[in-house]
């Protein structure tokens, strides 16, 4: 149960597979970069992820790092980076995918209900994520329960900042309108957890099927939307 009137929710593990993402979307992105980057280089949004890129390579403090923008791009993926540029560009590559059928997000089937119920019940839901705004829209537009996005009501990514720290959710819960407090915070990380507890919003840890046990952590465990 909770008396939050926003509900702040993580994608990955907690309202969509991991396995879909780490099998299914990044596979994707990868093979179609070369392709994608060939064709759309030379546009102004798609040349400001590369200008961003290139000032994220200058930053860089290893010298194994590639140079060049593509292999430099399958350096972070294969890394697992949270670099702003990659998540911008891999949801321009997912938008084609997902306008051509080739992408269906997969969620869980406590999702839809649980967006359906909160929604009814006049509580505000939005998504934070380390991918883009563009590729949460496009996940939740495209999903075996169709369309979602009528749900959500507000999107953040890395541009507000990383999501162990405190000052991103402070931030979050003032683009809301909200005191921290008013805002319930869902995801499967617990250092992402600490980073909003220590913003003030209250905090749940979603535990999906496969997650080891015991679970390492001091919050409150929900193993389904259904359960808030």
């Amino acid at each position: 149960m909770t008396s939050a009137r926003a509900i702040l929710l993580d994608i990955e593990g907690t309202t969509t597979p991991i396995a879909f993402v780490k099998d299914v979307l990044f596979p994707f992105a990868r093979a179609n970069a070369p392709s994608f980057l060939a064709a759309h280089r030379h546009e102004p949004e798609v040349q400001a992820d590369l200008a961003l890129l290139a000032e994220e390579r200058a930053l860089e403090r290893t010298d194994n790092a590639p140079l060049d923008p593509l292999p430099y791009l399958f350096w972070l993926m294969d890394a697992d980076r949270k670099s702003t540029a990659l998540k911008a560009l891999q949801g321009r590559i997912w938008k084609g995918g997902y306008e051509s059928g080739a992408l269906v997000s997969d969620v869980y089937p406590d999702v839809a209900p649980a967006l359906a119920r909160w929604k009814d019940a006049g509580i505000d839901v939005s998504i934070f994520s380390s991918g883009s705004v563009l590729a949460q829209r496009l996940l939740f537009a495209h999903t075996s329960a169709g369309d979602l996005r009528p749900f959500l009501n507000a999107w953040f990514d890395t541009t507000t900042g990383g999501k162990k720290e405190a000052k991103s959710y402070t931030l979050i819960a003032s683009a809301l309108g909200r005191a921290p407090g008013e805002v319930l915070f869902v995801s499967d990380v617990a250092e992402e957890l600490d980073a909003a507890e220590e913003a003030g919003m209250d905090v749940a840890l979603c535990v999906r099927p496969g997650t080891p046990e015991p679970i390492p952590s001091r919050h409150r465990v929900v193993r389904s939307l259904g359960e808030i």
